[in-house]
């Protein structure tokens, strides 16, 4: 059971791991607390944003959209391999998924298949959104998969966590596709050989 990270130790952490990182004005304070609690965390989630052009992508996920308020995560890994923070707290990021994958991460053991929707994400997870169509056809350059990698090492780095607690979408959600383009075991291999 991990308490979130502040602002300044997420900012550390990452800028630790040698990625670049914007901070959005008013990332510090942008959240959905009012929404439900924040924490405790027990992971990553690894999304892809079905969108393009970096700076309408940072924006998106600030802002968000009729129905689904932002921020959209808490950071936004955008082709160059850049962070962009756009929020600090609960996020619109996760959405319910299911509960035998909350407790498979918890307990860093290999996840079952996702079939339910019954659980609370937003309170759990550290969402980060990578830029991609999503289509399975545009590209992801290496920086950003080096920074994807990265990100979610810093963040399992300050918790003690090892790369079982980074998750994709399609992984917690049910009818969810994210990531695309990269498996999570993939993912999750480079993870660990960075964490040793």
């Amino acid at each position: 059971m991990a308490p979130p990270m502040s602002a300044d130790s997420f900012v550390k952490a990452l800028k630790d791991e040698g990625i670049q990182v914007v901070e959005v004005d008013g990332w510090r304070e942008h959240n959905r607390n009012h929404k439900g609690p924040w924490g405790p965390v027990h992971g990553v989630v690894i999304h892809h944003t079905a969108t393009s052009g970096s700076e309408r992508t940072v924006r998106i996920c600030y802002d968000g959209y009729a129905g689904l308020p932002g921020p959209l995560c808490h950071g936004v890994i955008t082709k160059d391999g850049t962070v962009h923070l756009v929020g600090n707290g609960r996020a619109n990021h996760a959405g319910l998924g299911d509960g035998d994958v909350l407790r498979a991460v918890i307990a860093e053991k290999r996840l079952p298949p996702v079939n339910e929707a019954n659980t609370d994400g937003n309170r759990y997870f550290y969402g980060f959104e990578c830029e991609n169509l999503g289509d399975g056809a545009d590209p992801w350059p290496q920086a950003q998969l080096d920074t994807i990698e990265k990100a979610a090492a810093a963040v399992c780095r300050v918790h003690g966590w090892t790369e079982r607690s980074v998750i994709g979408h399609l992984e917690w959600q049910p009818g969810k596709i994210d990531p695309r383009g990269f498996t999570m075991d993939w993912l999750r291999d480079r993870i660990g050989e960075r964490l040793k």
